[in-house]
């Protein structure tokens, strides 16, 4: 039986932006529950006062998922605004890493190939059938990983910043054109909410992915940084490539 190949998957530095980047979205997502529930409802436009209808509106978050649990407003802006900004921090620490590192260029940009509407389509359907990369293929982010990576980190988390900023009265007043991008407060409170359930929804989908593909590999290589092949997997990787790989870093 061929031995497993560890493979070192990710740096230092980008395992411990991960897992600060967790802690403070998991905290984030729990005060913006909090801050929601003071007012449950979705305006559009120059819409939100008491007597305007409402876009969107449901009962509000139960308490076991909002931070603090029980109602307090001001804590909860708090709490929301001191652990976004660390993790814009974080996140522009992160960017400027895997941009230096060429992380971005090397395993996040989908070739030509990758984004053809056969080659997508083919991935989601190894997907659906619970088909996930093994061997060489193993190594490498898949297309969909790719574009769901991407749409975080340059769609979603810029959207999310930009419309949190355009909900604060002193960011207006220095930058009033961020009213006019998004239409008004309130059509940037319903975008920065539909942007973190977007979010919500990625983090389902790859904790489900991580739990599917083995979570000891896949937990175990965001902790020590390498990723190791089982047996079954290793036959189809080339030495070569395994060499090279191993003195990789993101």
């Amino acid at each position: 039986m061929t031995a497993p190949i560890s493979i070192y998957r990710h740096s230092l530095a980008t395992r411990l932006m991960h897992w600060l980047n967790a802690l403070c979205l998991f905290l984030v997502l729990m005060s913006g529950l909090q801050i929601f529930n003071a007012d449950p409802q979705l305006y559009w436009g120059s819409y939100g006062a008491n007597t305007d209808p409402a876009a969107f509106a449901i009962g509000g978050f139960p308490h076991w998922a909002t931070l603090p649990g029980e109602r307090d407003l001001a804590t909860g802006r708090r709490i929301h605004f001191f652990f976004a900004w660390l993790l814009v921090v974080n996140s522009t620490a992160f960017f400027a890493v895997s941009f230096a590192s060429g992380h971005v260029r090397r395993d996040l940009l989908p070739s030509r190939a990758e984004i053809a509407p056969k080659h997508v389509l083919h991935d989601i359907g190894e997907h659906l059938r619970l088909r996930f990369p093994r061997g060489e293929a193993a190594r490498h982010y898949n297309v969909l990983q790719k574009l769901a990576y991407l749409g975080v980190l340059f769609i979603l988390g810029p959207l999310i910043l930009a419309t949190g900023l355009t909900m604060s009265p002193a960011m207006d007043a220095a930058f009033p054109w961020l009213l006019n991008l998004f239409g008004g407060r309130q059509s940037a409170r319903t975008l920065h909410f539909i942007a973190a359930a977007l979010v919500v929804l990625f983090i389902i989908v790859h904790l489900a992915m991580v739990l599917l593909a083995g979570p000891v590999r896949e937990l175990r290589s965001m902790i020590t940084g390498r990723y190791v092949l089982p047996p079954a997997d290793t036959t189809a990787v080339d030495a070569a490539a395994v060499d090279a790989a191993t003195g990789r870093a993101d």
